[in-house]
């Protein structure tokens, strides 16, 4: 929903740092139209006074006006490699893109450029990853198409990684359709891999996690249980891959349940992702799965966020231990953004703040494309009565706010 003038130029102002009087002088226009702008009380401002505040803004007449979507929407063109090497295929003539065919990676050079992709991905390197990623799908899809028996079932993992990272980058671009496809394509190559039930239940998470945001929560929840109840570890079972797994679509269960208004059902699954988590015994990030009992302890703190419940979600942060091993900037990054969120429901402004620019400082790409970073941020500017100085207005440029 667009905002309207006085709300858009109250924002910005207070954004870029500036007073009623400083907008005024550098504009050229009267304080007093500022202040009537602002307080709603004109009903037309004149498009040349429009454009002169917006130039000092450094925002275009239709931002302010609320005319255009905000400045880190995506556009088509940022993901069109992506989208083209995803979407390519043999059976499509004319999309085929294994026309090279003499140029084949080897499968130890195409194993370490995966993983220096993933790193791309949970570090929220963006802009590399798009980079790399189509280069990725493709040559995986050539290795494929080159080989078979057990070096073929080796090259449909990687190609199963590779496709994941695409429902991953997708997702959090908001592309909801091509994260599903691409994450139907990660399942089809899981199932010829040499480890094809963890590789199953690991693709299977990324079309979870599609589900949710397409809003088929109870779709969501039914796939996540029954695909960890398929690969639940024992008792005496210590490994982490399954381990991970499993409590990863835990997780992601307890969201779509508490999306579809189930508290007590999605605590329950929590509980024993937590039970896993505690008995994994320290946090791990590996392309199969983040986990381990910091990570279970961020989701506790998310959920107690969207159950309404800041006060909780605030203490339970305080109670977190020290990482027992990697845990990714990005998942630091997101637990410091739901208690910010936390922080503003209680008014708490500074620590928000604080909160923010942690985010912010952990994974700066990531967050620039999380709606609930931006979201604080326009509450926190929208609120503020006075000037809130310099970093104030440098993490509401990198919020989106601007």
């Amino acid at each position: 929903m667009s905002s309207s003038l006085a709300e858009n130029l109250a924002r910005f102002r207070k954004a870029r740092n500036l007073s009623q009087e400083e907008l005024a002088a550098a504009a050229s226009v009267g304080v007093d139209t500022v202040g009537r702008i602002e307080r709603g009380e004109r009903r037309t401002t004149r498009p040349a006074t429009v454009a002169k505040l917006a130039r000092v803004l450094a925002v275009t007449p239709d931002a302010l006006l609320g005319l255009l979507p905000a400045a880190h929407a995506v556009r088509d063109a940022e993901v069109a490699r992506l989208r083209q090497a995803i979407t390519a295929s043999a059976e499509v003539p004319g999309l085929d893109d294994l026309a090279d065919t003499d140029d084949i990676s080897d499968p130890a050079s195409l194993a370490k450029a995966s993983h220096a992709t993933w790193r791309a991905y949970v570090d929220g390197r963006h802009g590399e990853l798009l980079h790399a990623l189509p280069v990725l799908l493709t040559d995986a899809r050539r290795l494929v198409h080159a080989t078979t028996g057990d070096a073929n079932a080796a090259a449909q993992q990687l190609l199963s990684t590779a496709y994941r990272l695409g429902a991953g980058i997708a997702g959090r671009l908001d592309m909801d359709d091509l994260a599903w496809t691409v994450a139907e394509r990660a399942l089809a190559a899981a199932r010829k891999s040499g480890n094809p039930e963890i590789d199953s239940a690991i693709s299977l998470r990324y079309l979870v996690w599609t589900l949710i945001k397409q809003g088929r929560t109870e779709d969501a929840e039914r796939v996540a249980v029954k695909a960890a109840e398929q690969i639940e570890p024992r008792m005496l079972d210590r490994d982490t891959t399954r381990a991970g797994v499993f409590g990863n679509l835990l997780f992601n269960a307890a969201n779509a349940a508490l999306r579809s208004g189930s508290g007590d059902r999605a605590n329950d699954l929590l509980a024993i992702a937590q039970s896993a988590a505690l008995r994994a015994g320290r946090d791990n990030a590996t392309e199969a799965a983040i986990f381990g009992p910091r990570v279970a302890a961020f989701q506790a703190v998310d959920h107690a966020v969207r159950l309404g419940d800041p006060e909780t979600a605030l203490r339970l942060a305080d109670r977190i231990a020290e990482p027992q091993g990697p845990v990714p900037a990005f998942w630091e990054a997101g637990h410091r953004l739901h208690l910010a969120h936390a922080a503003a429901q209680l008014r708490r402004d500074q620590l928000a703040v604080d909160l923010l620019s942690e985010a912010r400082d952990l994974a700066p790409d990531w967050v620039q494309r999380q709606p609930l970073g931006a979201t604080v941020m326009r509450g926190l500017v929208d609120r503020a009565t006075r000037r809130r100085g310099r970093r104030f207005a440098e993490l509401a440029a990198h919020y989106g706010v601007l």
